[in-house]
C-alpha cells in the first residue's frame, strides 16, 4: 500500500513549498487547512484569505485538499492558558502551545481520520534518525529555525512528523516557489498569531481581561506613574510607560523589570544592562523531553525566545521541573516564557520558565 503524506497548506509560501518539494520527491500528497480562530470582529485576521490562498495552491499542484476547524480546540486548549498566563502577570507564548495542542495534537489525530501516514508542515526544522527514535534539531536557516517552538511537541510526533523546509534557507523556498508559479510566491510572510493578527496587543487583550491600573514604581518605591495593567508590559519592555524624563534620575531610558502582582506595581529601571534585568539561575515547570531523559545533571545550552542567542548553562532536575544556572547573565527572563534545551544542534525540549 502506497504511504500518504498529508502536509498542513496554510496559504503561504513556506507550506506550498513543503507540498511541493514532497511531490517532487515522490510521496503520495494529501493538503490539509486547519482554521483555529473564527472571531474576525474587526478584518485583522485573513483566516478566508489564507483558505482561498491554500486553495489556490493545491489546484496548481494538484492534489486534493482537506478542510478542518479546530476554533474550539484552540480556544479551550491554547487561548485559555494564553489568557490565564497574561492574567497572572506572565509572558505565554501561544505559538508554541498550538504546536503542541493543535497542530501535533488534534491535527495529527485528524490526519489518522484521513488514513495519513506521514504529517508534514512548513516550518523550519529537521529530523535526524537516533536509535532511541528521531531527533528534532535546529534548521540550516539560523535566523528562520522554529525548533523553538516545537519543543513541546509530543515525542510520539516525530516519527510520523515531516519537515521538508529545513535544509533550505528563506531566499531558496521563495526562489523555488517563483520557479513552479506557486500563486503565493510573493505572499508576505504572516506576522504575529491569527487570532491578534496586525491589531494593536493592547486593543486585543482589553477585550478579554479587565484594566486594572496601577503605580509604576522604582526597586526603591518611588511612583513614577501610573500604568493600565500589568499583562499589558513583559520584563524587559522599553517604551510605552509614559514616564519620560525625571528629575534627579539619570537620563536613561526605563526598563520593565518585574511585575508585583501583591502590589499591582510595575518595576522599571533605568539602563538596559541593569542588574535586576539580568538572570544566573531560574527555575522551569517540569520538562518535556523530546529524547531520552539525560542525568539528572547536565550540560546544554538554554534558549528562551525566538532567535535568541542560546547560552551554556547547568541544568539540574527532577519530575518537579529544573533549575536553570546559565554560565553568563541572561536579560529579561520572565515568568511564562519557555526555556528550550539544546546539545549542539539537537533540541532535548524544554519547559516553561517558573
Amino acid at each position: 500500500m502506497t504511504s500518504r503524506t498529508i502536509v498542513a497548506l496554510s496559504g503561504g509560501v513556506d507550506s506550498a513549498v513543503a507540498a511541493l518539494r514532497l511531490l517532487q520527491t515522490g510521496h503520495t500528497v494529501e493538503a490539509l487547512h486547519m482554521t483555529n480562530w473564527t472571531e474576525d470582529e474587526d478584518g485583522y485576521c485573513t483566516a478566508a484569505d489564507d483558505w482561498q490562498a491554500a486553495r489556490a495552491v493545491a489546484d496548481a499542484l494538484g492534489i486534493p485538499i482537506h478542510r478542518v476547524s479546530f476554533a474550539a480546540e484552540y480556544r479551550e486548549r491554547v487561548f485559555a492558558e494564553f489568557l490565564a498566563g497574561y492574567a497572572a502577570g506572565q509572558t505565554p507564548n501561544p505559538d508554541v502551545l498550538c504546536n503542541r495542542e493543535v497542530k501535533f495534537g488534534a491535527c495529527l489525530e485528524y490526519v489518522d481520520r484521513l488514513g495519513g501516514d506521514r504529517f508534514a508542515t512548513g516550518h523550519y526544522a529537521r529530523l535526524a534518525d537516533h536509535p532511541s527514535g528521531p531527533r528534532l534539531l535546529r534548521a540550516v536557516d539560523a535566523n528562520k529555525d522554529q525548533s523553538y517552538f516545537l519543543q513541546q511537541m509530543p515525542r510520539s510526533a516525530l516519527a510520523r512528523a515531516v519537515f521538508p523546509l529545513g535544509d533550505l534557507p528563506k531566499p531558496e523556498v521563495r526562489r523555488l516557489a517563483r520557479a513552479a508559479n506557486l500563486p503565493v510566491a510573493e505572499r508576505p510572510d504572516s506576522t504575529g498569531i491569527c487570532f491578534i493578527g496586525e491589531r494593536p496587543f493592547r486593543e486585543f487583550l482589553g477585550r478579554y481581561l479587565p484594566a486594572a491600573p496601577g503605580p509604576i514604581l522604582t526597586p526603591e518605591g518611588e511612583e513614577l506613574g501610573q500604568h493600565e495593567g500589568l499583562m499589558f508590559h513583559t520584563v524587559g519592555q522599553r517604551g510605552g510607560l509614559r514616564i519620560g524624563g525625571r528629575k534627579h534620575h539619570a537620563d536613561l531610558p526605563w526598563y520593565v523589570a518585574a511585575k508585583d502582582r501583591a502590589r499591582n506595581a510595575l518595576i522599571v529601571v533605568q539602563g538596559g544592562d541593569h542588574p535586576l534585568l539580568l538572570t544566573r539561575e531560574f527555575r522551569t515547570t517540569p520538562l518535556t523531553w523530546l529524547t531520552d531523559p539525560p542525568p539528572a545533571q547536565f550540560v546544554a545550552q538554554v534558549q528562551i525566545r525566538h532567535r535568541q542567542t542560546p547560552v551554556p548553562a547547568e541544568i539540574r532536575w527532577d519530575a518537579s521541573g529544573a533549575t536553570v544556572s546559565v554560565h553568563e547573565p541572561l536579560r529579561a527572563v520572565a515568568p511564562g516564557q519557555y526555556a528550550a534545551l539544546y546539545q549542539e544542534d539537537v533540541c532535548l525540549g524544554g519547559a516553561v520558565i517558573g
